[in-house]
């Protein structure tokens, strides 16, 4: 028998594995069957892949397609610096964009947050950029990418922000989950001491309207700043949190 708990009114504000009851000292089959198909799903989420012509379709024009130095996943998951590193014969064919604002749509850990989040996301955030004063670079879509394969990207373009899309490491709750990283001046050697990440970019989680207004904030203080990371505090005005 199920030994209900008595705080289970709590999983009407979660969908953390909060309150699940026990049967003798394990918990019920119920709920550890539900685990083992969420380990599942978020392991077959880490070896997603883009769709690239969905997503560029998505996007509504045209972009740049690079790949890191890992040649397939199993390199990519066990290689992470070879995910930072761009591929030598993509490098010639990325166009210059100096003191432009680029978009980097990357894979990450979680494909499906990115072919479902960041064309969403993007759309919101371009008008918003353009009336900070931004001139945006065209948008490049980078396979089997790690954060700081921005870097070597936005260096080589010339870029004076980069905004890498990346998917976030899936959890037993969330296999569509966006990351974004904001780094001013992108060089090659930056840490993630010098970007302002926003997390979470998800229907159930921040959503990407939300995500983009915060973008053009960070992007905007910035600009006057002079950086971002550390240096650079979340003060966007917000409204209440509660209706």
């Amino acid at each position: 028998m199920t030994t209900p708990t008595p705080w289970v009114d709590l999983r009407r504000f979660t969908s953390a594995r909060v309150a699940l009851g026990r049967a003798g000292h394990g918990l019920p089959t119920a709920a550890h069957l539900d685990f083992q198909e969420a380990h599942a799903r978020a392991r077959d989420a880490v070896h997603s892949a883009l769709d690239l012509d969905a997503l560029e379709a998505a996007l509504g024009q045209p972009a740049i397609r690079v790949a890191s130095q890992a040649a397939d996943r199993r390199t990519y998951l066990l290689r992470p610096d070879l995910g930072r590193r761009l591929r030598e014969a993509d490098r010639a064919r990325l166009p210059p964009a100096p003191g432009a604002f680029l978009f980097v749509v990357a894979d990450g850990l979680c494909a499906i947050g990115v072919q479902r989040q960041a064309p969403t996301l993007i759309a919101a955030a371009r008008p918003l950029l353009v009336a900070n004063g931004l001139a945006l670079a065209p948008i490049v879509i980078a396979s089997q990418a790690r954060v700081g394969l921005g870097d070597e990207i936005g260096e080589a373009m010339g870029a004076a922000l980069v905004a890498v899309l990346i998917g976030e490491r899936p959890g037993l709750s969330a296999t569509d989950s966006l990351g974004l990283y904001l780094t001013l001046g992108p060089r090659r050697g930056r840490t993630d001491a010098e970007r302002n990440c926003i997390s979470n970019i998800r229907p159930s989680g921040l959503s990407p309207a939300a995500a983009a207004e915060k973008l053009a904030w960070l992007s905007g203080a910035a600009m006057r700043l002079g950086a971002t990371g550390v240096a650079l505090k979340d003060e966007q005005p917000g409204g209440p949190l509660l209706p």
